[in-house]
């Protein structure tokens, strides 16, 4: 019955944290756009790097 003395305040503690951690996040903006990133990834932006020029077929002859 003492662990009870000693875990409701280790409780008490922890969900205050969580509370500070969640408001903390709301305020810096954490959960103001839930749908792009999701979709970010699926996008393919990268630009296909150039190509070098070709050599002539009569310069390997040389």
């Amino acid at each position: 019955m003492n662990i009870l003395l000693f875990l409701i305040p280790i409780s008490l503690v922890m969900i205050g944290a969580a509370a500070l951690l969640f408001a903390w996040a709301v305020k810096h903006g954490q959960f103001d756009d839930l749908d792009t990133p999701a979709i970010d990834i699926l996008r393919d932006d990268d630009v296909p790097a150039p190509q070098p020029p070709r050599e002539k077929a009569g310069d390997d002859a040389d």
